[in-house]
């Protein structure tokens, strides 16, 4: 991914479309990671007003759009839902065709399933408009607990913070795991949230913000090699399994198994991308116990094998030598979700 669009309209939000300028529009060439050639765009260049008050001049049309590897969506009025810009559908359209990446924050889901790309797959936003979007759009499978979703190189976002977790998702895809950690630590957020899968979030932010728990989950990052159960971090957070595994679904989303099994898939990340050691070892670092293990939750997760993250994101230099002798699989097909 080289060159980024940002479709703003009339009635803007600009927290949002701040988002995607954070994520994408920044220089970052200091810390080591690549810069995009970013790019506001809209269809009319000019004074484009935002939902608050204030307007920025934006100089280029749509016609960068057609090119871009990345074409963000920002969000649109309730105003402008039943009457789509047909350009911008056009142009979300060609970009799906052509194998581009989408991605829309909030309400701008409306702008893509206007375009008839979500038609049959699976999609969110904001939980205030979901319901509204699946009576416009029924053929479109609306989930409105999530944060983002990711269906194929679509990706969906819910409301304001949502759409940073859905760019980091990409970046994550797109530039590897260490360098989305060290954005995310630049913009001072956590690096990821999700819930176990890497397509999607299985619940919105914790209703619980108790933080009773991080001793145990810093205890469970640091013994990740060992076989943990509910009984035994119920044990070390001093209640019983099933006030801990409420309390644990309530603060972060998810289940302990599964928040286990993403940590062990991240540290097993890092080690692919850090280091040299043979998928035998990753394995026991991480967690999983054999290379094969290890090899069915990243295909399951990520929809890549670990050989091939590895080929893509490596960081010594040795590693980065290997890879360069090798023949790579193009992006498109590597990061495709597995079904």
């Amino acid at each position: 991914m080289k060159t980024v669009a940002v479709i703003v309209q009339p009635g803007f939000a600009p927290f949002e479309f701040g988002l995607a300028c954070e994520a994408f529009g920044l220089d970052r060439s200091s810390d080591g990671i690549q810069n995009f050639d970013f790019r506001i765009v809209t269809p009319e260049p000019g004074a484009v007003a935002s939902n608050i008050s204030f307007s920025i001049n934006v100089d280029d049309d749509l016609a960068f759009a057609d090119e871009a590897d990345l074409v963000v969506v920002t969000p649109v009025p309730r105003s402008s839902w039943t009457s789509v810009d047909r350009r911008v559908a056009d142009v979300v359209r060609r970009a799906v065709d052509r194998g581009a990446w989408v991605l829309t924050v909030c309400s701008g889901a409306f702008v893509v399933a206007a375009a008839g790309v979500l038609d049959g797959r699976r999609a969110t936003t904001h939980w205030m408009y979901a319901e509204t979007m699946q009576q416009m759009y029924p053929q479109i499978e609306v989930d409105p607990d999530v944060l983002y979703v990711q269906d194929g190189r679509i990706i969906t976002s819910a409301g304001t913070a949502a759409g940073l977790d859905a760019c980091l998702h990409l970046l994550r895809q797109e530039l590897g795991a260490e360098a989305a950690n060290r954005i995310a630590r630049r913009m001072v957020v956590a690096p990821q949230r999700d819930g176990g899968q890497a397509q999607f979030i299985d619940s919105p932010l914790p209703v619980s913000a108790s933080h009773s728990l991080a001793p145990v989950t810093d205890w469970m990052v640091a013994h990740l090699r060992e076989d943990l159960t509910v009984d035994q971090l119920a044990a070390k957070a001093h209640m019983s399994p099933r006030t801990f595994a409420r309390r644990f679904k309530a603060d972060f989303g998810t289940t302990p198994a599964a928040w286990l099994a993403r940590q062990r898939i991240l540290h097993a990340q890092r080690l692919l991308e850090s280091t040299d050691l043979g998928l035998d070892r990753i394995a026991y670092e991480a967690g999983f116990g054999s290379a094969a293990v290890l090899r069915q939750n990243f295909a399951r997760v990520l929809g890549i094998t670990p050989t091939a993250y590895r080929t893509r994101f490596c960081c010594t230099v040795e590693m980065t030598d290997a890879a360069a002798s090798t023949p790579s699989t193009p992006a498109a097909q590597v990061l495709e979700p597995v079904a």
